[in-house]
């Protein structure tokens, strides 16, 4: 059982740094802010709660240790990230940073055109 719970404490940890990894990347190589912001927040949900689940379950296997506080940040994380990553792009959509020049559409200057007039 120690053995099963080592490997799959260990692919957690490394998925969650790979997934950190992916998306230090894409913070440096995506074009305009809004998709920088989504590897951001991506990072922030998966990354960091499968590092911290692979925690969690490595004090509980290992030690027999139940660990609230990595519990808490888990809940606060998969709470938090999304909604502050999206209040940030619409920050940003709302300030008048521009989208990426070979973007296709813009679903929220529609929306945002059919509640101005009406439609």
């Amino acid at each position: 059982m120690i053995e099963i719970s080592k490997f799959i404490v260990g692919y957690l940890i490394l998925q969650g740094a790979i997934l950190s990894l992916i998306a230090a990347i894409g913070v440096i190589k995506l074009p305009d802010p809004y998709t920088r912001n989504h590897a951001a927040s991506k990072n922030a949900t998966l990354g960091i709660m499968s590092i911290l689940i692979g925690v969690f379950l490595y004090f509980y296997f290992i030690h027999g240790e139940v660990n609230s506080r990595i519990l808490l940040a888990i809940l606060f994380i998969f709470i938090t990230a999304p909604v502050a990553g999206h209040l940030i792009s619409r920050a940003a959509y709302n300030s008048g940073v521009p989208l990426w020049k070979d973007s296709v559409q813009d679903d929220l200057k529609e929306a945002k055109k059919k509640q101005k007039y009406g439609k």
